[in-house]
């Protein structure tokens, strides 16, 4: 007869905890995509030990001057830069967190509204796996709770029965939770925020008297996002929306910032991926270049261009000079030349709309062709790739 396996919800985390730790001694490199807190977690411990007597917010490992040097970068401190924006509209975000609101990203696709939500969580609760990934086809059971079947019917409703969700672990466990692309959740769903946010408190009616309220503990928030492309699939109701701090996450407007961010970014990955190689940076400054222009539908010297459907974002610029990297590596020797920016510049541009490949293609021969630099030439012949 096969025994019932006996593990408390506590078991878990310890097992969860544990886990974390060995990954971030021994696995960070071999994992594709490592959360902000194992990927930057020596800079993480080196502002909490800094941080010692600095005043913060109840729940929070770093105080608030802290988790803003985290994503901005210190150079006296050897904390690296991660996000592209300016001090004031950190510090509002930063500070949202610490009231009783929550706090709403809202901005174009590919502008790091996640990543950024990634940076906050990791730095202010260590821990930024607690995500509910916002679909048409997301259930209160992916946000909040559901039941391990077997032991509901052996045993009815309990503690051992109940199988958290991120908002549930978020609560019990004083951590920031993020909710990424709430507006493509039905309204309904969106609203099972509503108390959450008002009253701290998650009701869980079949459990006992004693359980079935769970309060949240210090340090407990939510950070959701959308894109203002379809921000308006689900539009939020009034009552959410006075519950969270919206603010507006903006492309990068200075293209010098861009492109230092573009070349760091697509390095960084081709050192992940063992791939010897950077992106030169001339050919840095034309793929940036192209996306800038493309992006505000107007050159550097305000002629005006053809705006496309799809967004030019930095997210996008940094793709494809990784797989730009990846094509030289593999299929040129390891030799990245302009060509191999087209080529990857076909599949960012073009997603549904054939209409957008003319735009590109007109941009090379009207834009493109006037440049008189080596380089820009050489952009300019690859265009038979396209």
């Amino acid at each position: 007869m096969i025994q019932p396996l006996h593990i408390r919800f506590e078991d878990l985390n310890s097992m969860a905890r544990r886990t974390r730790s060995q990954t971030s001694a021994t696995d960070v490199t071999r994992l594709q995509r490592p959360a902000a807190e194992l990927l930057y977690a020596e800079e993480l411990q080196n502002l909490v030990k800094l941080d010692a007597d600095a005043p913060r917010p109840a729940g929070w490992q770093l105080s608030p001057r802290s988790v803003l040097k985290f994503i901005l970068g210190d150079g006296d401190l050897e904390i690296k830069p991660k996000f592209v924006g300016q001090r004031s509209f950190l510090e509002r975000c930063i500070v949202a967190l610490a009231t009783n609101r929550g706090l709403m990203l809202i901005g174009e696709p590919g502008t790091a509204k996640s990543y950024l939500s990634e940076l906050l969580t990791a730095a202010i609760s260590n821990d930024s796996t607690l995500t509910i990934q916002g679909s048409a086809g997301t259930t209160e059971d992916n946000i909040k709770y559901s039941w391990n079947y077997a032991l509901l019917l052996a045993e009815g409703p309990s503690d051992r029965a109940l199988v958290p969700a991120p908002l549930y672990r978020g609560m019990k466990q004083g951590k920031l939770v993020r909710f990424e692309e709430i507006t493509r959740c039905p309204l309904e769903i969106q609203d099972t925020l509503l108390s959450i946010l008002s009253d701290r408190v998650l009701s869980i009616p079949e459990l006992p008297d004693e359980s079935r309220t769970l309060y949240a503990q210090v340090g407990f928030n939510v950070i959701a996002t959308a894109n203002t492309r379809d921000r308006g699939v689900n539009e939020m109701s009034a009552a959410l929306k006075r519950r969270l701090n919206f603010e507006t996450v903006h492309p990068i407007a200075d293209i010098h910032q861009e492109m230092a961010l573009v070349q760091r970014e697509t390095d960084q990955l081709l050192a992940q991926a063992e791939i010897p190689l950077s992106l030169k940076p001339e050919l840095t400054e034309i793929l940036v270049t192209t996306f800038h222009e493309l992006r505000q539908g107007k050159t550097a010297d305000g002629k005006a261009l053809e705006s496309l459907s799809t967004v030019m974002s930095t997210a996008e610029a940094v793709s494809v000079g990784y797989a730009a990297g990846i094509h030289a590596y593999y299929y040129n020797q390891g030799d990245i030349n302009p060509e191999h920016l087209v080529q990857s510049l076909k599949g960012a541009v073009v997603k549904d709309a054939v209409e957008d490949l003319k735009k590109l293609d007109h941009y090379l021969n009207h834009v493109v062709k006037n440049r008189t630099s080596p380089v820009w030439q050489q952009f300019y012949t690859a265009r038979k790739f396209l």
